[in-house]
């Protein structure tokens, strides 16, 4: 079996967002390597002043985003009524399609904010789709603990491990992926199959990890080679967020909230949020 390797680290940066909410942002919307993911924004703080503002009412068309949180709660709330409140370990699936407003406020616990929020491209066929909605609190994702004590978790799509094939409660995805959390509490090492159709990365949320030789340390992206297998060592606790998915072979053009095929599009996404007619 060909095992993945890095293919290249990208650094997160500081940034803000929505009303002065500080996060750790890696993007890739001109990286084919990134398809069909666009955005992944880290939340951590034990500070409310970093977050309280949140994220207020605003619109997306074209994406869909997926926000998993480690610890503390998100409150969402949308243009078709649709209220929910992610607890902590929970996730919550927006595809945004032909046009959606929500928004989103954070809330910690126990002194702790952490949370992600990736963005998901979709196909051109499916930008034009009515938005959806739908909320996993921590009891339905699925969980694996390995010999090591090292906890596997899966978010999205499947993912197999020693021929155990861990099946994560989000399959309804404009294209087929795998979205997982690898935790360790110390020296652990994971093995595991990827569909070898899919382009992949690992985002390090804590601590330094091992694949192919290369370190990947805490902040960092590593975009990886074609394969099937993915091969992991941690030597201390260690977080590592999985992303793997079906890249789409299509022009992406962004503008803020939206992300479509081309600017003639991008300006009626604008023009169509002026005018009340987004959704």
């Amino acid at each position: 079996m060909a095992y993945r390797k890095v293919h290249q680290i990208i650094q997160s940066h500081s940034s803000a967002d929505g009303d002065g909410v500080r996060i750790q942002r890696v993007h890739g919307f001109d990286n084919p390597h990134f398809s069909p993911f666009l955005m992944i924004d880290e939340l951590k703080s034990v500070s409310p002043d970093d977050y309280v503002g949140g994220f207020p009412p605003h619109p997306h068309r074209g994406i869909e985003t997926l926000t998993y949180m480690l610890s503390g709660h998100f409150q969402h709330k949308d243009h078709m009524g649709n209220v929910g409140e992610l607890r902590d370990g929970g996730a919550q699936w927006m595809s945004a399609g032909n046009g959606v407003i929500h928004s989103e406020m954070p809330m910690m616990t126990d002194g702790q904010l952490h949370g992600f929020q990736i963005w998901i491209n979709l196909p051109a066929v499916k930008k034009k789709d009515p938005a959806q909605y739908h909320d996993f609190q921590t009891e339905v994702i699925a969980e694996k603990t390995l010999p090591d004590h090292s906890l596997v978790r899966v978010i999205a799509g499947d993912l197999t491990i020693k021929g155990d094939t861990v099946t994560g409660p989000l399959q309804q995805t404009g294209v087929p992926l795998t979205v997982a959390d690898w935790r360790t509490q110390g020296a652990a090492n994971i093995s595991a199959c990827l569909n070898p159709e899919y382009q992949t990365m690992v985002y390090v949320y804590k601590g330094t990890i091992t694949i192919g030789g290369k370190h990947i340390e805490q902040g960092q992206l590593a975009l990886l080679s074609e394969g099937e297998g993915l091969a992991m060592a941690a030597s201390d606790a260690a977080g590592v967020l999985l992303l793997s998915g079906t890249p789409i072979n299509e022009p992406v053009v962004h503008y803020g909230p939206f992300v479509m095929n081309s600017m003639d599009e991008i300006n009626q996404a604008i023009e169509d949020y002026q005018n009340g007619t987004l959704v």
